[in-house]
C-alpha cells in the first residue's frame, strides 16, 4: 500500500497540533523529556506493520488530537480534512473530550467497554496505543522501578488494571489481523505484571 499526500498532511499537522506537548515524564535522575510525536509515530508505525490502511495511519497519527488538542473544534477540522472514517475511528480512541474530563476511573471503565464492541479499525488504533504505552510502561518500570507509578493517576494498581483489561476487551471480537498485536500486548503486559509482583516479593 502506498501513502498518499493525506497521510503526509496528516503528519504535518499531527506534529503542529502536538508540538508542545511532551510524554509522562518519570520525575527521576536520568529520565529525559520525550516529544508527544514520538508517540503518534510509534503507534502509526505499529499501526502499519499489522495491515493498517491510510485512514486507519492518519488516525493513529491523530488518536489523541481530540482528546488533548481542541475538542470539538479540532475534531470538526480532522473531519474536513480527512473524513468521516478517520474521524469515526478517533472517536472510537477517545476515553474522554469533555473539560474538565471525568474521574480516571469512570473513564478507563467505560473506554473499556467501548472497545467490546468497537470496530476492527478502532480495536486496530487502540491495540497499537496500548501496545506502545505499555512498552514505554514497563522500560521506566524496569529502569526506575516504583517511581516510574507516580505520574499515573490510577497508581500501579490502577494502571496494570487497565492495561489487563484491555487485553481481555481486545479478546472479545478477534480478528485475523490482530491476533498478533494482541499477543504482544498481553506479552508486555504479563512482563509488566511479572515485574511488579516479582519486587513485591
Amino acid at each position: 500500500m502506498a501513502l498518499t499526500a493525506r497521510f503526509r498532511e496528516a503528519l504535518v499537522y499531527a506534529s503542529q497540533l502536538h508540538a508542545e506537548q511532551t510524554r509522562k515524564q518519570v520525575q527521576a535522575p536520568g529520565a529525559i523529556t520525550v516529544p508527544y510525536v514520538a508517540h503518534l509515530l510509534a503507534v502509526t508505525a505499529i499501526v502499519l506493520e499489522h495491515g493498517g490502511d491510510e485512514d486507519e495511519a492518519i488516525a493513529a497519527l491523530l488518536h489523541d488530537a481530540v482528546e488533548d488538542q481542541g475538542g470539538e473544534v479540532t475534531r470538526r477540522r480532522i473531519q474536513g480534512l480527512f473524513g468521516d472514517r478517520v474521524v469515526a475511528i478517533i472517536n472510537g480512541c477517545t476515553d474522554a473530550d469533555a473539560c474538565p474530563k471525568p474521574a480516571w476511573e469512570e473513564r478507563k471503565q467505560h473506554h473499556v467497554a467501548s472497545v467490546c464492541t468497537a470496530d476492527e479499525s478502532v480495536r486496530l488504533v487502540t491495540a497499537a496505543d496500548k501496545l506502545h504505552n505499555a512498552r514505554s510502561v514497563l522500560a521506566d518500570y524496569l529502569q526506575f522501578g516504583e517511581s516510574s507509578w507516580v505520574r499515573f493517576r490510577g497508581g500501579r494498581e490502577g494502571t496494570l488494571w487497565y492495561y489487563r483489561a484491555m487485553v481481555d476487551a481486545l479478546r472479545q471480537a478477534p480478528a485475523p489481523r490482530l491476533e498478533r498485536l494482541i499477543r504482544e500486548l498481553d506479552q508486555v503486559v504479563s512482563e509488566l505484571e511479572r515485574a511488579t509482583a516479582a519486587a513485591s516479593v
